[in-house]
């Protein structure tokens, strides 16, 4: 929906399903009521997911036609598309395997592509519009040294600038602006604003400049402007928090060099303080345990003593190693409903998303905002709500945020 810095929207991997059509029935049931609670007469935007299957599906032209003759009766639109899990996503053992097949891949390149023509069809001639991306692999498949993951770093960007290249011809041929939103993420070969930064600085701008000017003939000015222009970041709120990162300097660094926003996902992560006393840290412990399940990575950031970050590529790795004495705090991934602060023992990163949030009314810098908390099926108990209910009270949160 339209606020005065942007657009909000919520994304739909929180709804089970991977083909087209499991996809099209949770649209369906849940998005006019949401709209109606919220935007009841207003343009509701979609932060649509499309798995592989589901993206191959859609992007058949009568099926493409439906969908789009729903949206217009809906009073609905779609600026923005995660193209981050390619697979299944639900009800099965995802973790690392959300990265594959990763951008080593022409998979990954091909599912791309197909997610940005659709885009194109559905997005409207007033707006830019983004797909989001895996951080270009998972680390810890390339842990055998340097020069593997050197190796795989070459590779991937060589595959995303096949992508800039079809993002550069769409525009010449609709008019149309988009742009990959490349998320870091715990773990993965870009895993934090550091490595991110790094990576478009010293690899993508040098290689795309190359790129664009065998391919192209692009001069350096025009080729730069189309790396920045189609090639961004996505903030995962939740991911930047888990590694105890200053939102201000991050984005000011960003901002330095040209980097621009592809979308903010608002998203929050669990913390707690790590006691030193026996009694408070085995509450902490037992309270995380909780939150131990099997579908989806929890990545754990803890900083000791000194300052220095201790990462962990999973919760059960993290909970073996619960009583080094030079943990003070625990940083976890999980996306648990931004509407919550406190779970009792443990906490959310809810702060770190009022401080975005803080920052964004300053200075938007993009467009759209993607709510993104899907682990409501693998909450606890206790904690789990209606879903359509959840996101109403999630979208909410943030537009009061915004307006106060």
């Amino acid at each position: 929906m339209k606020t005065a810095y942007g657009h909000l929207t919520y994304c739909t991997n929180i709804h089970a399903g991977e083909n087209w059509d499991d996809h099209f029935n949770a649209l369906k049931a849940n998005v006019p009521a949401i709209r109606a609670s919220l935007a009841s007469g207003q343009p509701f935007s979609i932060g649509l997911r499309l798995s592989h299957i589901a993206s191959q599906e859609l992007g058949r032209p009568e099926r493409l036609e439906e969908f789009k003759t729903w949206l217009r009766d809906e009073g609905c639109y779609v600026g923005v598309i995660n193209g981050f899990p390619y697979g299944g996503f639900h009800h099965t053992r995802v973790k690392d395997q959300v990265h594959a097949p990763d951008w080593t891949t022409q998979d990954r390149v091909i599912y791309t592509v197909q997610l940005f023509r659709i885009l194109a069809s559905l997005l409207p001639d007033d707006l830019e519009g983004g797909v989001s991306t895996s951080p270009l692999s998972y680390k810890l498949w390339h842990n055998r040294g340097l020069e593997e993951q050197r190796d795989a770093v070459e590779i991937a960007t060589e595959n995303i600038l096949k992508v800039l290249q079809n993002l550069i011809d769409i525009r010449e041929t609709t008019g149309k602006l988009m742009h990959l939103d490349v998320e870091p993420e715990p773990d993965g070969i870009l895993g934090n604003g550091v490595e991110f930064i790094s990576w478009y600085r010293d690899q993508l701008i040098p290689r795309g400049l190359a790129y664009l000017n065998a391919h192209l003939g692009y001069k350096e000015e025009d080729g730069l402007r189309a790396i920045k222009q189609h090639i961004r970041i996505c903030y995962d709120i939740c991911h930047f928090a888990v590694g105890y990162e200053d939102h201000a300097r991050r984005l000011a660094e960003l901002d330095a060099l040209g980097i621009r926003i592809g979308r903010f996902q608002v998203s929050a992560a669990l913390k707690a303080d790590i006691a030193p006393n026996p009694i408070d840290r085995e509450m902490t412990i037992r309270a995380f345990r909780a939150f131990d399940e099997s579908t989806y990575l929890h990545q754990v950031v803890a900083r000791q003593d000194d300052g220095t970050l201790l990462s962990y590529p999973d919760l059960p790795e993290a909970l073996k190693d619960a009583h080094n004495i030079g943990t003070r705090e625990w940083r976890s991934h999980f996306h648990v409903p931004l509407f919550i602060s406190d779970y009792g023992v443990l906490k959310s990163t809810q702060d770190d998303i009022l401080k975005v949030l803080a920052l964004y009314r300053e200075n938007p810098r993009t467009p759209w905002l993607e709510v993104e908390t899907y682990t409501w099926e693998v909450l606890p108990e206790s904690m789990r709500l209606p879903i359509r209910e959840s996101i109403v009270r999630e979208l909410r949160w943030v537009l009061d945020v915004l307006d106060n």
